[in-house]
């Protein structure tokens, strides 16, 4: 089979496959895998052609040598042996189930002993093979206290114990592997609904710029179409860059922070984003697939993200391990019952503690997904539910994500026609609301215009610069095109527009040194903005901020509608990262809020970022949660979701470590036989998890563990 390794790390590897694997092939290229020794689990990826695979330290070659000799005949001869497809998943499953019960009942009622014994030694090998390998690694984990269990019953020549110790290790297996595997299916799959746009060229052709583009959605891109990214904007697609130079943020990818430069011949891949510059991009493949390949990243690299909570128990979990041996060696040097020592060795906390942690979590991630936001890993989670201090940007997030124009001053003999033109003209690069808002009004207006400046540069919480007929043009705040660049304003003009905007956003647009004009932005506050503030304070979070580069009146303003008692107005992106540093400093857990290129650096400062859906993507790159729909309301749900995912797995841990403590006991008393304790305690690490992987639901008002107590 040709493969190319796409992701790697010790003991797992993602390859990708020539093309997607055919449904009907599922079940076999599974089974054809999972029979080379060096694999220990497979995940498939059908619509990507992608695989991934588990396998012991140094089995890295053994598990290349399976993927690549996979072929039609091997396929067609595993798919022989299957009974029906993978989906639906659940008759998979029953099949599963009917072929390990139903081959251990056959051979308990028709094979003669000596024969069910030499069945019951050969099916002992994956498990005396799995804790050879953690023996090898110098550990004593879960597969060495299953096989030691099952070596004691095959000492005594109780086979029967054996192979019944055996089926239901199998079972729990097959079940566990079932609900992991669901709960990751339903997660992929929720997060396939969320659209991604891009900004396509007609006809392919990079001399039709500006006002010859148009926003479509991503899906519907087909290879050859050509689309434009710029800076903020994501790259949805993969492709090859046809025109232009950007730096572009692949982290999502390679993990590597540093953005890399991409210009002519150069590929850009789905799920990155461009920090700064604009490049033409010829698609090199539909946007369905990229994107769920970018998806698939987010949930592998989810348990990278682990919660320290999670991880902590876990770790606690495998050191408890060795105290099962030294349990189980006190049991046999006391009471001298290999049946009691067999007991002790049946339980374990590691894989109940792992499995339902895991299954919360993955919960969690499903129903965000639905509810509006998309989170990276658990340990957002647990930052969000921990956090005291929540910091806002203001435009965009507090304020409607579609703001409005309400004014054009046109000065210095411009006509409010030219001003408005002008701007829109240059604004339409970017995907800034105030931006689109520009766009907007020259669009209701019928203000057509043909290109007349040169390229632009953004220059980020700044403003653009360009050139008109040879002369520089800037269209931004006060603050970088008076005091950065040098732009008067005239003692009538700032009188007429203090009269006039006061209270709204202001952009100033200069020509070649000299104040052309300037325009009022309306930027109200979301419905129900200040309802989700009063919400969060109900709900723990002491503290909250609004910070933004805009004027303080305006500042004022929106602060007092939306029921915030502290802001900051005119600041640049490092005023804001640093004013997120100091509230850290001084001990805070903070939450940040934003859309912006300018927020970046306070959204990775803050302990947990959070980007709203309609910013850049940018913001959306360097937060730890995105709020796809910018909805408020979703960071109220967003907490309580957090609050009762901490509460259910600190619920889980308590029962998972209460419930196999009584069976440890009660297996060391003679209490409960060795399966019986197999049987509790795969049952009920399969029934908490299934319980985990129910939706979380919460009762409005409600602030300590809200979601775990409503059920």
């Amino acid at each position: 089979m040709q493969i190319t390794i796409e992701h790697e790390v010790p003991g797992r590897m993602r390859v990708k496959l020539a093309g997607r694997v055919p449904d009907a092939d599922l079940d076999a290229l599974r089974r054809v895998l999972l029979s080379a020794p060096a694999i220990a689990a497979v995940s498939i990826y059908p619509r990507i052609g992608s695989v991934a695979v588990r396998y012991a330290v140094g089995e890295r070659e053994g598990a290349l040598a399976a993927l690549r000799a996979v072929d039609a005949e091997a396929i067609d001869a595993a798919r022989g042996s299957c009974e029906i497809a993978l989906a639906p998943k659940t008759h998979g499953l029953l099949m599963d189930v009917a072929t390990l019960v139903g081959g251990h009942v056959a051979r308990r009622w028709f094979l003669p002993a000596p024969v069910r014994a030499l069945c019951t030694l050969w099916g002992f090998r994956g498990f005396a093979r799995a804790a050879a390998r953690s023996l090898a690694r110098a550990r004593l984990d879960v597969p060495v206290l299953d096989a030691a269990a099952i070596g004691i019953s095959l000492l005594q020549r109780d086979f029967k114990t054996a192979a019944s110790t055996m089926l239901l290790l199998n079972l729990g297996e097959l079940l566990e592997d079932y609900t992991r595997a669901t709960s990751q299916n339903q997660l992929i799959y929720t997060l396939l609904d969320v659209p991604d746009y891009a900004q396509l060229v007609p006809c392919g052709d990079p001399a039709l710029r500006g006002a010859e583009e148009r926003r479509v959605l991503a899906d519907s891109l087909v290879a050859g179409d050509l689309i434009v990214v710029r800076t903020g904007m994501p790259v949805p697609v993969d492709g090859t860059v046809e025109q232009g130079t950007a730096m572009v943020n692949q982290s999502s990818l390679t993990g590597e922070p540093l953005a890399v430069e991409r210009t002519v011949g150069d590929d850009v891949f789905a799920g990155t984003a461009v920090e700064d510059g604009e490049a033409y991009v010829r698609v090199k493949a539909g946007a369905s697939d990229t994107k769920l390949r970018s998806i698939v990243n987010l949930v592998e690299q989810a348990e990278a993200y682990k919660a320290e909570g999670l991880a902590r128990r876990e770790r606690l979990a495998d050191r408890i391990v060795p105290w099962n041996f030294l349990l189980a060696g006190i049991v046999a040097l006391t009471t001298r019952n290999l049946t009691r020592t067999s007991a002790a060795l049946m339980v374990d906390y590691s894989c109940a503690l792992k499995l339902t942690g895991a299954i919360a979590v993955l919960s969690a991630m499903s129903q965000a997904a639905r509810e509006g936001f998309t989170v990276k890993g658990s340990r957002h989670f647990e930052a969000m539910a921990e956090a005291d201090t929540i910091v806002f940007d203001k435009t965009g997030t507090l304020t409607e994500a579609a703001p409005r124009v309400c004014a054009v001053i046109p000065l210095d003999g411009w006509t409010r026609t030219q001003v408005l033109r002008f701007a829109a003209c240059l604004e339409e690069h970017f995907p800034h609301p105030v931006a689109r808002a520009v766009v907007r009004a020259a669009a209701a207006e019928g203000l057509e215009h043909r290109e007349r400046h040169a390229a632009v540069e953004y220059l980020v919480a700044h403003g653009i610069a360009s050139s008109l007929d040879g002369k520089r043009a800037v269209i931004g705040s006060e603050h970088f095109v008076v005091e950065d660049e040098g732009v008067r304003i005239p003692d009538e003009a700032r009188g007429k527009i203090a009269a006039e905007l006061g209270g709204l956003s202001v952009l100033y647009l200069a020509v070649d040194g000299e104040l052309k004009g300037v325009v009022g932005i309306q930027d109200p506050c979301k419905p129900g903005t200040a309802r989700a503030i009063r919400e969060l304070r109900e709900l723990g979070l002491t503290r909250i901020v609004m910070l933004t580069g805009d004027n303080a009146r305006a500042a004022s303003r929106i602060a007092a509608e939306a029921g915030i008692d502290e802001w900051r107005s005119d600041l640049l992106p490092e005023d804001k990262h640093g004013i997120v540093e100091q509230l850290r400093l001084e001990g805070r857990r903070v939450v940040m809020v934003g859309d912006g290129v300018n927020d970046s650096p306070a959204l990775s400062a803050a302990h947990v970022g959070v980007a709203m859906g309609s910013g850049t993507a940018i913001a959306k790159e360097v937060a730890d949660i995105t709020l796809t729909d910018g909805d408020l309301d979703a960071l109220v749900r967003l907490r309580r979701l957090s609050m009762g995912l901490a509460a259910r797995m600190d619920a889980s841990f308590a029962e998972v470590i209460g419930l196999n403590s009584l069976l440890l006991a009660g297996g060391v008393t003679g209490i409960v036989t060795p399966q019986a304790s197999s049987l509790v305690h795969n049952g009920s690490t399969v029934l908490l998890a299934a319980r985990n992987a129910r939706a979380y639901g919460a009762e409005p008002g409600r602030r300590a563990l809200p979601l775990a107590a409503s059920r």
